[in-house]
């Protein structure tokens, strides 16, 4: 989209899934991309490469999202590589699934710290940037988890539920300043996390199948380049979860 071109996206767990996806989805817009990793730097260097072959630029970042000297530095790269964040994508994050008697406070803590206290720091870090320039996008990778408990288990779904109480709270209070803040919350996409999952039944889905991650990054591009969409929850679900 060329009101999109020039702009800079920072996405936390891009280098595969639906983070990569998002990323090749904004470069192909004419944006520049500093993607994050922590472990899968094979794989982030191949998303750069793919970047970069399509003419846009890009770089990899490797963090640890539970750190928040680490987010902080993640910050300033993008900013050294490229000047700027317009558009900041919360999509880092795990999902162990177990039972729910065997879950324990180790295994709710680090979903939290990964999947939301992240989230709250690295929006809290790029934030007061897009405000002083008076344009921004925040917007947050949640799941439908949030609104039905899903099938990972409660850790899981509290940590996705509280993004899109994050992503309506910055919505409200930057409202005025530019800046827009919006949650996607899919539901059982060809990822990683879905297809190694024994729990997963494509049957609970309407439509019938699972979705893809460019599904998902087609509704990244709209929240990028539309400013009046702000404080929204966006259901990519299949129509799993039907809301008016």
């Amino acid at each position: 989209m060329k009101d999109l071109a020039g702009k800079v996206a920072l996405i936390t767990g891009g280098s595969r899934g639906i983070g990569k996806a998002i990323a090749l989805a904004y470069a192909q817009c004419g944006m520049a991309v500093a993607l994050t990793y922590k472990d899968a730097a094979a794989a982030a260097r191949e998303t750069v490469g793919q970047i970069e072959a399509g003419g846009a630029r890009a770089i990899a970042i490797q963090v640890d999202m539970r750190d928040a000297a680490g987010i902080r530095k993640m910050a300033d790269a993008a900013r050294a590589a490229f000047g700027k964040i317009d558009v900041l994508v919360n999509n880092a994050g795990i999902g162990y699934a177990k039972p729910w008697q065997q879950l324990s406070v180790d295994d709710w803590n680090e979903t939290i710290s990964t999947n939301l206290t992240s989230a709250f720091l690295a929006s809290q870090e790029v934030a007061p940037d897009m405000v002083s320039r008076g344009w921004g996008r925040l917007i947050m990778l949640s799941s439908v988890a949030a609104q039905l408990g899903g099938v990972i288990g409660p850790h899981y779904a509290a940590s996705k539920a509280g993004m899109i109480g994050l992503a309506h709270s910055y919505a409200t209070l930057l409202a005025k300043t530019g800046v827009t803040s919006n949650a996607i919350a899919p539901a059982l996409i060809e990822t990683d996390m879905v297809t190694g999952n024994p729990n997963i039944k494509r049957e609970v889905i309407p439509v019938g199948r699972l979705g893809t991650v460019d599904e998902i990054a087609d509704v990244a591009v709209l929240l990028a380049s539309n400013g009046y969409m702000n404080g929204q929850t966006i259901n990519v679900n299949g129509g799993w979860y039907m809301s008016s």
